[in-house]
Parts: structure tokens; sequence; C-alpha cells
């Protein structure tokens, strides 16, 4: 099972440290925050899988700061569970309109919380929870280590292998030299950019490699995706 990312605003240090610790014995890699505008960059720089988001925090509101991740383009999609005491209809509601997938009153169980979190990825996000991968004909067995395209085996690297991974997990999603750096990279600071256009060249001959068509779009001056329909 891959390791998930989640980010975390929570400003109150002791309760974002249990949900901090629970959520890394459960597998996933967190990084916290306690400010909304910190919250809204860091949603950029480590694309988040899962995102816990307290209603009150520092700086900007945590429902404002959910409103402005479902106007980006490249967040409207990403699961959001909002954290509040607060325990009035009217108030979830409102969280849950503003765009929240799930909703959590304090206090509660972080093993709740977790689960809750692996519901909403099920529902959301169900490549995150899966086995295997499969988009236009390339299947990823997690499990295995194995690839294949249109039911051949392919042979990629341990790098390409990450990247393909990457990019299965978010199918058509447009993805920038850095943050492919940071999401596929152990080391990301230590790496150059145009790495990143060295594997993505041994990746498409990779898959190419049995004939197939080239399924890596190059968008200019944005980055790259994995797209059956941009590339036909």
């Amino acid at each position: 099972m891959q390791t998930k990312r989640l980010l975390l605003v929570e400003d109150d240090r002791t309760l974002a440290d249990l949900i901090g610790f629970t959520f890394d014995r459960a597998g996933y890699d967190v990084t916290r925050t306690g400010d909304g505008e910190e919250a809204l960059i860091l949603a950029d720089e480590i694309n988040p899988d899962i995102v816990i988001l307290d209603w009150m925090i520092e700086g900007i509101s945590g429902i404002e700061v959910c409103r402005r991740l479902r106007r980006r383009q490249d967040t409207a999609n990403l699961p959001i569970i909002m954290l509040t005491a607060r325990g009035e209809e009217d108030d979830r509601i409102r969280g849950l309109e503003t765009g929240a997938d799930d909703y959590i009153t304090k206090p509660f169980s972080p093993k709740e919380l977790v689960a809750r979190a692996s519901a909403v990825l099920r529902r959301v996000r169900p490549a995150i929870a899966a086995e295997k991968l499969d988009y236009a004909g390339i299947e990823m067995d997690l499990a295995a280590h194995r690839v294949r395209r249109d039911g051949e085996p392919i042979d990629v690297g341990p790098t390409e292998y990450r990247l393909l991974r990457h990019f299965l997990e978010n199918p058509g999603r447009v993805f920038s030299r850095q943050q492919l750096l940071e999401a596929v990279w152990p080391h990301s600071e230590d790496i150059e950019l145009r790495t990143v256009d060295v594997h993505i060249r041994r990746l498409r001959i990779a898959l190419g490699a049995n004939g197939g068509s080239d399924l890596i779009r190059t968008v200019r001056s944005a980055g790259y995706a994995l797209d059956a329909e941009g590339s036909a």
C-alpha cells in the first residue's frame, strides 16, 4: 500500500501532535501547519492526497482555506475533512456546502479520524487505496511491482516506476517539473529540474517498446501529464 500524503492544518499543538502521531503510525506522510496562508502554499508544494483542516486556525479561517482550495483547478477535487468544536447543524451544513468531504466535531477519537480519512479516500480517490492501478491499457500491480501495457510486460527502472505510479494515481493532471521532483525523488532538493526530462524520455521509450502510442502529454511552460485523450 502506498504512502499517502496528509496535510494537517491544526494550530492546537497538543492535538496536532496526537493526530500526526496516529496518522504516521497508519502509514501516512504527515505535513503540519497551524496557519491558513501556509496551508494554501503547502497544498501546492507537497500535492497532498488529503487535507485535515481545523475551522479555527491562525491567519485565514479553515472555512476560507477550504473555499480557496475548491476554487483552484489543481485542488478542486482534493479530499478535505473539516475539524471543529462547532457542533451546530448550521455550521456542519456550512462546512459541507463550502466543499468539505466530511466533518468531525471535537472531541473525537484519532482512530476514528483515520477511519474517516480512509473512507473519504476510497470514495473520492479510489486509486489511492488500490493494489492495482489501470489507465489506458497500462496496468501496474503494486504488490508484485510489475507493469504491463495491453497485456505485455513493460520493463521500467525504479525511478520510471515511481514516476509512472504518480501519473497513474493522477491521470490527466498536469504536473510541473518541480512538482514531479518533490513527489517522485526522495531528496528533490539535490536534483536538477532537467533530470525530470531525462526520466520522462526513458519512461516514454519503455511504454512505447511494443509500438504503443505516446500517452505522456507535454504541456508547454507547464509540465507533463499522463493523458490518453490529449496524446491521441
